[in-house]
């Protein structure tokens, strides 16, 4: 598919469902060779993660890092390093409280990869808001993600269950899987009704997700060979509205 139609396919997805799946070679001519030439030290920046110490279940299974943004139109510009906040409305296991974790690494934070996914998606995202993607203005907060998967420790993706984000616009990207089964990801509306349910199991595939109006989670992973290794690598942007 060609940029320009995958870009239709993403708004229509959007508009029409409040989500869309976008697989990685939808995505790879989204982002462009160009960028997607710094993919692999943005991607190999998932294995100096730190691990999430906040885990209200006592769970071992979950490393991250964390970064803010503020963007204007197309162009990003990190914040200071600041806690992640959620009400227990929104995450009924770990909200409430302020959570400090470990923070994106500088040159994952000024990747390609991202330079260009944090544009496209504030423009995907405004269009589909029926503003002009000059005027968008958003608070980007960016999450990298590792669930790890033991032999008598099933990874979480989604602890606190299906949820909402408490934003305006949600993006899971998947970085990348070894050694596990699982990981279902499903959408469904306020009232529950299933709206679709699919595995981002390529890297690149995306989910992006109107937060206002679908709930979604992610079924546990475990290890295919319990012998070795296990986990699922995800990148996290939520968009919240600044102009208002």
């Amino acid at each position: 598919m060609s940029a320009w139609a995958a870009h239709a396919e993403l708004t229509r997805g959007l508009g029409v469902d409040a989500f869309a799946r976008t697989p990685a070679a939808d995505m790879r001519a989204l982002l462009g060779d160009e960028s997607l030439v710094a993919w692999p030290a943005f991607a190999a920046s998932w294995d100096d993660l730190a691990l999430d110490d906040y885990m209200a279940d006592g769970g071992r299974y979950r490393r991250r890092r964390y970064a803010c943004f503020t963007m204007t139109g197309t162009v990003a510009e990190r914040e200071p390093h600041q806690p992640h906040f959620q009400t227990v409305s929104c995450n009924r296991l770990n909200g409430g409280i302020e959570r400090w974790f470990a923070p994106v690494a500088d040159h994952a934070a000024a990747s390609p990869v991202l330079t260009r996914l944090l544009g496209l998606l504030s423009a995907t995202f405004a269009t589909a808001a029926g503003v002009s993607t000059a005027d968008a203005a958003w608070h980007v907060e960016m999450h990298q993600f590792r669930i790890e998967a033991r032999p008598g420790e099933l990874g979480r993706p989604t602890p606190e269950g299906t949820h909402r984000d408490g934003v305006d616009w949600v993006a899971v990207m998947l970085v990348g899987r070894t050694n596990v089964h699982g990981g279902v990801t499903s959408v469904s509306s306020p009232t529950r009704e299933p709206l679709g349910s699919f595995t981002l199991d390529t890297a690149l595939d995306t989910v992006t997700l109107d937060d206002r109006r679908v709930y979604h989670g992610v079924t546990p992973v475990e290890p295919v060979d319990p012998s070795q290794p296990a986990w699922r690598d995800v990148l996290v942007l939520t968009f919240r509205d600044q102009r208002i």
